[in-house]
């Protein structure tokens, strides 16, 4: 199996979190058996994060043991401190079932449907692309209906009101046309 990787901020938080720890598995004069390794495999299933502690073997010797145990293993070192070893192996079946326990809840819909508030949701209302259709049709028959009374309670001024809506003053430049000035100056009136 292949030995994990974390990402450095992972093993931080990690090696936070197993400061309080004692070690679980020890590794005897013996060396690292078959035994010892279904040891650290069932503490890792139940703890995730363990500590190993190895007596009396040389620098090499620990390393050689640290590399077997994350590549047989499938786990990742997180902290190696003189004789003592802090391993990790995240449980995949409760990562798994957490999420599937998150996105039970989610509603779910299909990209061409249209988003349904929650409230509405909750009160068991649906929208459907027919009756939003439907509801803006009938909002464009609306507009000129309303339109119409706003113009006579207005009277004739908002009637000459641009699209835009912005009121333009009788002196301004902005109710000068292009080339207003310059066909007077054409015509010699100034």
């Amino acid at each position: 199996m292949p030995k994990l990787d974390i990402t450095s901020q992972e093993r931080s938080a990690l090696r936070a979190a197993a400061h309080p720890l004692r070690p679980v598995v020890l590794i005897g004069d013996r060396g690292l058996s078959d035994s010892v390794l279904k040891e650290i495999d069932l503490n890792l299933n139940a703890h995730q994060l363990i500590k190993v502690r190895i007596a009396g073997e040389e620098r090499e010797a620990r390393n050689a043991m640290l590399e077997t145990i994350c590549d047989t293993l499938s786990c990742a070192l997180v902290h190696h401190l003189g004789k003592t070893l802090i391993i990790y192996r995240p449980d995949t079946a409760a990562q798994k079932a957490k999420a599937e326990a998150e996105n039970a809840t989610r509603a779910v819909r299909k990209p061409t449907e249209p988003h349904t508030p929650k409230k509405q949701a909750a009160q068991g209302v649906t929208r459907t692309r027919r009756t939003e259709k439907a509801k803006r049709a009938s909002q464009k028959a609306e507009r000129p209906e309303t339109a119409a009374p706003r113009a006579r309670r207005a009277g004739a001024a908002a009637a000459e009101r641009p699209a835009h809506g912005i009121p333009r003053r009788a002196g301004s430049a902005l109710s000068l046309r292009a080339g207003a000035r310059r066909s007077g100056a054409r015509t010699g009136k100034r």
